[in-house]
């Protein structure tokens, strides 16, 4: 190939980039500069490289034969600037940069946080963005490295990773059962006062109580978009409330109702684009990830 016809190593590592995550809006969030800068510089590499790199879906961008192959080369320079930034810096770690990780509230702040805050004092030269919010798998979540979502995970152009199963379970206070009493059977479920999610609002179907027919429709009840103010919730006393067991089980302040008699079982799951899992960064989070469900696995069982 004439030298003057090589592709830009900048312009691969925004190729690169916008395979990772989809949108060239996220992606100049990302590199700090815009949307426009991002098509002329997509534009010139493909100019450069005789043809298209990326073509429009319905889910964002995705690539073309030609631009999978330009991508290997944009890895392979990913991987020499981050032995090179090593050197200089004389620090051992592997991991540097951002990596942005969308996860459910719960798991988000019980599982997720604490396997990145650990992954992150071990390797000092990472970023890490975490983006909370309880909705369904997206083909391509705009913006992001990684998801970890709950509940069934339908796609067709990601890849999903099972990480452990949790139960959502039914809870009151300690409060409210002396007040109210508990009730003894699933259809006595109809006469108390219920916590959930905003029905209107929840994206993940089976985290409500209408999922099934087994939960008859409350007395009244308490929404709230937060399993954070649910719990709370509970705790105060505004009624029963399914809830995830690694939150509650183990609080001496919650009740379990109707032990054995009702329980749902959910899994969770990290999602992301094939270009996404071949990141360094993106596998070192899986990685903690599955370190911090395994150590944590009679939490998440009990």
């Amino acid at each position: 190939m004439d030298s003057r016809r090589l592709p830009s190593p900048d312009d691969l590592l925004i190729l690169l980039t916008v395979a990772r995550l989809g949108r060239f809006n996220a992606v100049a969030e990302t590199l700090g500069t815009t949307h426009t800068t991002i098509s002329r510089r997509i534009l010139a590499l493909d100019k450069q490289l005789g043809g298209r790199t990326l073509e429009r879906s319905p889910h964002g961008w995705e690539l073309t034969q030609l631009g999978a192959s330009a991508v290997e080369a944009a890895e392979a320079i990913e991987r020499t600037l981050g032995s090179l930034s090593g050197l200089i810096s004389q620090d051992q770690s592997a991991l540097a940069g951002l990596v942005r990780v969308a996860t459910t509230d719960g798991v988000g702040a019980v599982f997720v946080t604490p396997s990145l805050v650990r992954l992150q004092q071990q390797n000092p030269q990472l970023n890490i963005e975490m983006l909370s919010a309880t909705r369904k798998v997206s083909q391509n979540r705009s913006g992001v490295d990684l998801e970890i979502v709950v509940g069934r995970a339908d796609v067709s152009t990601a890849q999903t990773i099972f990480l452990s199963n949790y139960y959502l379970r039914l809870y009151a206070s300690r409060g409210y059962a002396a007040q109210q009493g508990l009730p003894e059977t699933l259809d006595d479920v109809g006469q108390h006062a219920f916590v959930s999610y905003v029905e209107s609002a929840l994206q993940v179907a089976e985290l409500g109580p209408r999922w099934s027919s087994q939960l008859p429709t409350p007395r009244t009840s308490f929404q709230a978009t937060s399993v954070f103010a649910q719990v709370e919730a509970v705790r105060q006393g505004a009624g029963i409330g399914l809830l995830p067991n690694f939150m509650v089980g183990d609080r001496e302040d919650f009740v379990p109702v109707l032990p054995g008699e009702f329980e749902r079982q959910l899994p969770i799951w990290a999602v992301a684009r094939p270009e996404s899992l071949r990141s360094v960064r993106v596998q070192a989070v899986i990685a903690a990830l599955k370190d911090e469900v395994k150590k944590r696995s009679v939490l998440l069982a009990g």
